[in-house]
């Protein structure tokens, strides 16, 4: 278990591109169960741990993951999250350069539940939800770009679909337009940061996530 900040009333971890943030029809266990085991044994709780889902990670990015080891953590953090008031940045490596070298996309997404995909339109459709990041391109190699996202909504797959609206699909992601898988089946989207004040002792908080190991291109661009 990579643990990147714990308290009384948090912990935030580090996610594999093979783990679920939450259970899900696969059945496989998720990280929020590996986590109150974990904190079980380490703290040699009796009872049951408590553990809730602030936010969720598709299942092939990695990255920062915050959980909430209180009510009342849970329920402070889930109305920031919902709010806007936890700022979240990501680090996506994409084969083509974006077309400016920062800037703001807005699109109008779709969600279809059975294929579950999302679908980006320029204009307002029919239960259509608005979507909102910015971009900056902060370094490239030979073949690929890293790109730092700010993300202003949070929408079902919204960064992946949203760079490939742009153009721009995320290596390794072939649900939204990559030639070719990665290695690891998961995808070149990583949760980078998170930004925001601690919910009961107001304090402000920064955590980051390192890039995923022995991953030679995040290497090459991070250095």
């Amino acid at each position: 278990m990579k643990v990147l900040y714990e308290d009384n009333h948090l912990i935030a971890v580090s996610k594999t591109c093979h783990e679920i943030v939450q259970g899900d029809k696969t059945g496989d266990e998720p990280l929020s169960e590996t986590l109150k085991a974990w904190l079980k044994e380490k703290y040699q709780k009796p009872g049951n741990v408590f553990l809730g889902v602030t936010h969720r990670l598709d299942r092939p990015v990695t990255g920062l993951v915050v959980f909430a080891k209180t009510s009342k953590a849970l329920s402070r953090l889930n109305e920031m999250f919902r709010l806007g008031e936890v700022k979240k940045t990501y680090w996506a490596i994409v084969k083509k350069r974006p077309p400016q070298e920062e800037g703001e996309l807005v699109h109008w997404l779709v969600r279809n539940e059975k294929q579950n995909k999302t679908y980006a339109y320029d204009k307002e459709k029919p239960n259509a939800k608005k979507a909102i990041l910015h971009y900056k391109r902060i370094a490239s190699s030979d073949h690929y770009h890293l790109l730092e996202i700010d993300l202003k909504t949070g929408r079902h797959h919204q960064i992946r679909v949203q760079l490939a609206k742009m153009g721009c699909p995320i290596k390794g992601d072939l649900k939204y337009g990559f030639d070719r898988s990665n290695k690891d089946g998961g995808i070149s989207l990583h949760a980078r940061k998170v930004e925001f004040l601690h919910p009961v002792s107001k304090e402000q908080i920064r955590i980051e996530a390192p890039v995923p190991e022995g991953e030679v291109l995040w290497k090459a661009l991070t250095v």
